[in-house]
């Protein structure tokens, strides 16, 4: 897509000729008479560059400068036919990028805003490795769920198929989509993350789309949406099912059509964005009730992938503890260790909250226990518990006898009935003290055979 070019100067031959000699060059050009019209485009299109005249009737050169270093991030070059080394350094010290006299030597300008465009272009992609060097995504784990769901991104990374990522809360849904991106060939553009849960539903719009100058009581100011933001990159609408009925509808035009209009917009915007989304809901329930589009599940769904539950994956909690344990080192929360007592309470806990449960306690408890090494006792203080775990060896003895595969059948089945009949058969109210999804909880009380009788 070629650069956007704002020439502002109040003499009609300077705009015909330099704009012509640029449309020549390649570039797309939009001519402003006055500084006051300049700006009326600015907040209308997206300009890359502006070339600005100093004297003009009215608002001047400098003026406008200021404006639009204030409220726009692009760069500016001035030029003058009464120039001087004052007014240059003046313009440079107020954000101009370059300074250049009439009459014009074409080959300077053109050399000007190359150089200002190909500067403009390095900010940006150094401001979205800024925002992407935090860390590198990385799924730590090896138990068996782990390793099919990293076989599962590796087959899907590379597509620009639509991903629907499910699993219960504090799952990692969010790093699932972000070792997606990471494994793609959008990587080097930037991953824009939107929590459809938090923000008003009044605003999802002008937040998804953008908005115009004017378009509601405060919107003082022309703003781009995510989608403009993720332009070449990948969206991730995480809780998807918290978004209403008119926001999907239009989500589902851009995934149809890629392209959109921002609110109090009629200008048609084209967009190339791959669309992760993420949800803890029921989204088929929900289209059954008709709160969730039918015709979006189908479009986000074109890969479905599943988030396991940090039950599911016990093996993996003393690699993740010991991930979570270099990370607040690197913050300064010491060099504390988990003794093998400690680590085995925790993997006797049933985490409802998942894994970000488990890296909220692990905080914690470097922070609150004053000893270089954690304890069993530590561990069950923190958790609440009132009496320690049995041993290993206590609580698998009544497995021994079984090959491992069957020993795993037995103890789900016997830890899911034993969770169904503390909640008296109700499989809503167990799913969520748990923190597995209705559906899958109820396929599993199938698989396993599980009574529901309410003893």
């Amino acid at each position: 897509m070629a650069d956007t070019l704002l020439i502002i100067d109040d003499e009609e031959s300077i705009l015909d000729s330099l704009s012509g000699i640029l449309t020549d060059e390649g570039f797309a050009t939009l001519t402003a008479p006055s500084a006051e019209e300049g700006l009326r485009l600015l907040d209308q299109k997206e300009i890359d560059l502006v070339l600005l005249d100093i004297w003009m009737p009215g608002m001047d050169g400098m003026e406008a400068l200021k404006e639009i270093t204030r409220r726009f991030d692009i760069p500016v070059i001035m030029i003058s036919g009464h120039g001087t080394i004052e007014t240059a350094v003046q313009a440079t010290r107020m954000g101009a990028f370059d300074f250049i006299e009439k009459p014009l030597s074409y080959d300077k300008t053109l050399l000007a805003i190359n150089k200002g465009l190909h500067v403009a272009h390095l900010e940006r992609e150094n401001r979205i490795l800024r925002d992407n060097s935090s860390a590198r995504p990385n799924l730590t784990g090896n138990s068996p769920p782990i390793r099919q769901l990293r076989q599962q991104i590796e087959r899907v990374a590379p597509t620009n198929a639509s991903v629907l990522i499910r699993g219960g809360h504090g799952t990692g849904k969010e790093l699932v989509a972000q070792t997606i991106h990471a494994q793609s060939a959008r990587q080097e553009r930037p991953i824009i993350e939107v929590n459809c849960a938090a923000i008003p539903e009044e605003l999802i719009e002008s937040e998804l789309f953008g908005h115009e100058k004017g378009a509601f009581t405060g919107a003082n100011e022309r703003r781009q949406g995510k989608f403009d933001q993720a332009n070449g990159g990948t969206i991730f609408l995480d809780e998807i099912g918290d978004m209403s009925l008119k926001s999907q509808a239009k989500v589902l035009r851009i995934l149809q059509e890629h392209k959109f209009e921002r609110v109090g917009g009629n200008r048609t915007i084209q967009v190339d964005v791959r669309v992760l989304a993420a949800t803890n809901k029921d989204l088929e329930e929900m289209v059954t009730a008709g709160t969730f589009r039918a015709d979006l599940f189908y479009r986000l769904n074109v890969v479905p992938i599943r988030v396991p539950l940090l039950c599911e994956r016990i093996e993996d909690i003393p690699l993740l503890v010991q991930d979570f344990l270099q990370q607040f080192r690197k913050l300064g929360l010491g060099r504390k260790t988990f003794s093998p007592e400690a680590l085995h309470v925790l993997m006797q806990h049933s985490w409802p909250g998942n894994v970000r449960e488990l890296r909220n306690l692990v905080e914690r408890l470097m922070i609150m226990v004053p000893g270089d090494t954690i304890s069993d006792k530590d561990v069950g203080l923190f958790l609440g518990l009132k009496h320690a775990p049995a041993s290993p060896a206590a609580t698998a003895g009544q497995y021994q006898h079984l090959a491992y595969k069957e020993a795993k059948r037995y103890f789900e089945r016997d830890y899911l009935r034993a969770k169904l009949l503390e909640n008296k058969g109700n499989i809503s109210q167990t799913a969520e003290q748990i923190g597995m999804e209705r559906s899958h909880l109820h396929r599993k009380v199938k698989t396993l055979n599980i009574e529901l009788d309410k003893e």
